[in-house]
């Protein structure tokens, strides 16, 4: 399976504080002894997003809204959802609301789009049905297109990252009467049905079948042993009217005797359709209504890697008939089917996907006269010779090459793998999209294939950031940041606005566990991790433009583990998994055996002597000042025995070492001035999952300090500048991000920068309102000469909170690319939560920037932002607006 962070007993059940407060953080050159005081916290402002990476993980599913076009839709394993912009051609994510207590539900089992009422759309959320995830799934509903949401939690779990996880849509809308809605549960549970659109669930309990399957009963892993259940939900829309529900349902269960059930009463009873094929899971059903044919896609497996044999199926609903309509005969396939769609434009045209097509690549196929004959993507032409139809384009996402230049067949880049979400878009025969193991392809040519001409395929993958982060560095020069990643390794980012090139070669590793860089030396840098190949570690002496891999290795070594640099590059300290910790005085040529340190322990060096190396494990700190030659337990008392635990050293500071983990009463964060031999806790602390350090604050001495942490009940990213005396807490409700657990480090150049990582939201990056780069964008021209108007109405007010619409207008004759709308309160009120625009507040002044769907305004054109506030003695209007610096008029 593919490997996903958990968090495990660290995720206690937290009451996240409401609203985002800004104040400006203390800035002491206090040293770490000055903070055993209670820890002061207050919030600030900061601005957020992506280092650009562009996908990095698996897309099961794709949208596509029936009633409105260019109203798309994608949910992710473990990385939330997204809606696509179609003005900016990227996606906008949709769950970064979701909390530490419930970092499961970025995890998104399924989702649907309401035909009746565009505005509405549902995710079933939830990681994991067995114990990895502590919470049951949930059905969060939207009625504003995924700005905000209101959630339902249900009595089970659900299953993003599960077995499974490409079959479907589990949830689905009644096209006729809105209001109902089904979702197909996992584990036994059976089909579920909602009358109040999404607020409350029961089971439908004349439902015949929960489903049989279970990927591998015989395993001792409960990752492999649950059912996969009730997979997808199909409405004939014909047999209803607006308003009243429609009475012919399909449902397909993963069940290889019984698979495909249908209600013709409204979901009142149900029977198994006659004479349906055996022996195969339904991976997904779609209704082609114009021809009144139901298609079903199969696989002898649940996938998504796995799958060897499969069926495509017809069913006429109106004489009742089956009809095989494989592309392959059966004999000769070697992968299962998914990514079924049809062309709403063109009935009888229909595609699917041997999306377990490993190699030489995946394959789509394609019929235009309702699966009577098909064509194929590719085909051998003289073997191992092939001929596309297609020419790939990554240009605007080039990594997803993977460096590779494979003997035919194969080819780099692939069309893709596990390939089990393909749409032709309802309102466009030509425009196609489809997720992969790695991204989302897509094209707007695809008739072009009915013709017999080339067609291009391109990554439609932009503002979709799906990686899962283990390590970052931030060197004090080179490349502002590299990162270590599972699933596609890492990058050296040289621009954090750019997709990199291409991911760490020579050797690749899937996963990168660990990085360092030599403190002294930043140009030498050392990455470990988990390869097919071997090669478990790799060496650069360019800042990771280019590597090598060591010379050799220790014998036993099965992944990485964690690895430390030297500070003046002289050796480096290796803790890999399947073996001990090892030292080598070269690029790994030869090992030997560091003595005193148990096997599995973390290692990081001190950031100043090149001799002193640390290590931790299981609530002992280890010091050793030769090398890594030899460690000793320092005796360092109170340390936390259990749960994760992750330490770092300080650049420039002699002996400095700061620790953040644990589990119950030994949970928070710890340091040490004395390398080592003591630790003392920081109070106000109460959990804290990791640290990093960055560039002082203006007339600091002591490097700010970046965390993970609960901090005065609140769960966030903080940011101390007077070494942990004080927290202001950097990141806001909205801004959440599920598990940010793996790492975090600040930039040494920039104060006030962030990078946090995620588990299957990519890296974000922070900055402080002041931070400007040299690179980054100006702000947005201001308004041609007859400026702006502003309106600003309180639609809803109760005791202490308001909520208040805005509407900026473009009065000018000029075009507005981006704007930024501000004013000031009279009364004292504080900004909440805002929609369809970011805002930051200092004091009373408030600015709102548009968003990137919402950013170009031509003249005459407005945008409409919302949001919640707080108030006390009063709650006035705002007097003025500015509009990118231009009073604007009001009313």
């Amino acid at each position: 399976m593919r490997r996903r962070r958990t968090a495990g007993a660290a995720l206690a059940a937290l009451a996240l504080a409401g609203g985002l407060l800004t104040a400006s953080a203390t800035t002491a050159a206090a040293g770490p002894g000055a903070g055993d005081a209670r820890a002061e916290v207050s919030a600030e402002s900061y601005t957020w997003k992506n280092v650009r990476i562009d996908g990095g993980g698996f897309v099961p599913g794709i949208v596509f809204n029936r009633s409105e076009k260019d109203l798309v839709y994608a949910r992710t394993d473990i990385g939330g959802a997204y809606r696509w912009d179609q003005a900016d051609r990227e996606w906008i994510p949709l769950l970064d609301s979701v909390g530490w207590d419930k970092w499961g539900h970025t995890g998104v089992a399924s989702l649907a789009t309401d035909p009746v009422d565009p505005d509405n759309v549902y995710v079933a959320v939830g990681n994991y049905t067995n114990d990895w995830d502590p919470n049951n799934g949930a059905v969060m509903r939207s009625s504003d297109r995924g700005a905000t949401w209101r959630t339902t939690e249900l009595p089970f779990k659900l299953g993003g990252n599960m077995p499974g996880r490409g079959m479907g849509e589990r949830l689905a809308v009644d096209p006729n009467d809105n209001r109902v809605l089904y979702l197909g549960a996992p584990s036994g549970h059976g089909l579920w049905r909602s009358t109040d659109a999404g607020a409350t669930w029961s089971q439908v309990a004349g439902f015949p079948n929960p489903g049989t399957y279970v990927p591998d009963p015989t395993s001792d892993n409960n990752y492999l042993t649950d059912e996969v259940g009730v997979v997808w939900v199909v409405f004939d829309e014909r047999t209803g009217s607006p308003g009243k529900r429609t009475q012919t349902v399909y449902v397909g269960v993963a069940d290889k005797e019984e698979s495909v059930y249908r209600s013709t009463d409204g979901g009142a009873t149900w029977e198994a359709v006659p004479g349906q094929p055996t022996g195969y899971l339904p991976h997904k059903g779609v209704l082609d209504t114009a021809g009144g044919h139901l298609y079903i896609a199969t696989s002898d497996t649940g996938g998504p890697y796995d799958g060897a044999k499969g069926q495509v199926w017809r069913y006429d609903t109106g004489s009742g008939t089956w009809t095989d309509i494989s592309p392959v005969p059966e004999a000769d396939t070697y992968f299962g089917y998914s990514g079924l769609t049809v062309d709403r434009q063109n009935p009888g045209t229909v595609m699917v996907t041997g999306y377990s097509s490993w190699w030489p690549d995946t394959q789509i196929f394609r019929s235009t006269d309702s699966g009577g004959s098909w064509t194929r993507a590719w085909e051998y032409s003289s073997y191992p010779n092939r001929s596309d139809r297609f020419t790939m384009d990554v240009s605007s996402v080039p990594w997803l090459t993977f460096g590779g230049s494979p003997a035919p067949p194969e080819t780099a880049p692939k069309l893709g793998w596990m390939t089990e979400s393909l749409e032709i878009d309802p309102f466009d025969s030509d425009r196609m999209m489809y997720g992969t193991g790695a991204t989302i392809y897509g094209t707007e040519e695809l008739t072009a294939w009915d013709r017999d001409e080339d067609f291009t395929i391109t990554p439609m993958v932009k503002g979709l950031e799906e990686t899962a982060v283990n390590d970052l560095i931030s060197p004090p020069s080179g490349a502002p940041l590299l990162s270590g990643l599972l699933d596609i390794g890492g990058f050296r980012h040289t621009d954090l606005d750019r997709v990199p090139e291409l991911m760490y070669q020579s050797p690749y590793m899937g996963s990168v566990s660990s990085l360092d860089y030599a403190e002294g030396s930043p140009d030498t840098v050392v990455r470990v991790g988990s390869s097919d190949t071997g090669r478990n570690i790799a060496f650069s002496t360019d800042n990771g433009a280019n590597w090598f891999a060591g010379g050799s290795q220790p014998a036993g070594v099965t992944g990485g583990g964690t690895v430390a640099a030297a500070a003046d590059a002289s050796g480096f300290v290796w803790s890999p998994e399947g073996a001990g910790v090892h030292r080598t005085t070269g690029h790994g040529n030869s090992w030997t055996v560091s003595r005193g340190i148990p096997a599995g322990a973390r290692v990081e060096a001190d950031r100043v002597d090149p001799d002193v190396f640390y290590g931790f494990s299981g609530g002992t700190f280890y010091v050793s000042t030769d090398g890594g030659a030899t460690f000793t337990a320092s005796g360092a008392a109170g340390l936390p025995t259990g749960g994760s635990v992750r330490f770092k050293a300080v650049p420039g500071r002699q002996g400095h070492v700061w620790l953040a983990g644990g589990s119950g009463d030994a949970y928070g964060l710890w340091r040490s001035t004395d390398g080592g031999r003591s630790f003392a806790r920081v109070d106000g602390v109460e959990e804290a999952d990791t640290i990093g350090f960055g560039k002082a604050a203006p007339g600091a001495s002591y490097q700010a300090l970046y965390t993970s942490a609960k901090i005065g009940g609140v769960r966030g990213i903080y940011r101390s500048d007077d070494a942990g005396g004080s927290w202001v807490r950097i990141n806001d409700d909205a801004r959440q991000w599920g598990w940010t657990g793996a790492d975090i480090t600040g930039d040494p150049r920039v104060y006030g920068r962030v990078y946090v990582g995620t588990n299957g939201r990519g890296i974000l990056r922070g900055d402080t309102a002041g931070t400007t780069d040299p690179g980054d964008p100006t702000d947005p021209p201001g308004p041609g000469p007859s400026g702006c108007a502003v309106t600003y109405k309180v639609t809803n007010q109760w005791q202490g909170g308001f909520q208040a619409d805005v509407t900026v207008r473009n009065t000018g004759t000029a075009a507005l690319d981006g704007w930024k709308a501000d004013w000031s309160f009279a009364d004292g009120q504080r900004v909440n939560q805002m929609w369809n625009a970011s805002f930051t507040q200092s004091g009373d002044k408030v600015t709102a920037s548009s968003a990137g769907w919402n950013a170009r305004l031509e003249p005459g054109a407005s945008a409409a932002f919302g949001f919640t506030g707080s108030w006390s003695k009063a709650n006035g209007a705002p007097k003025a607006f500015r509009v990118n610096g231009a009073a604007c008029a009001t009313g």
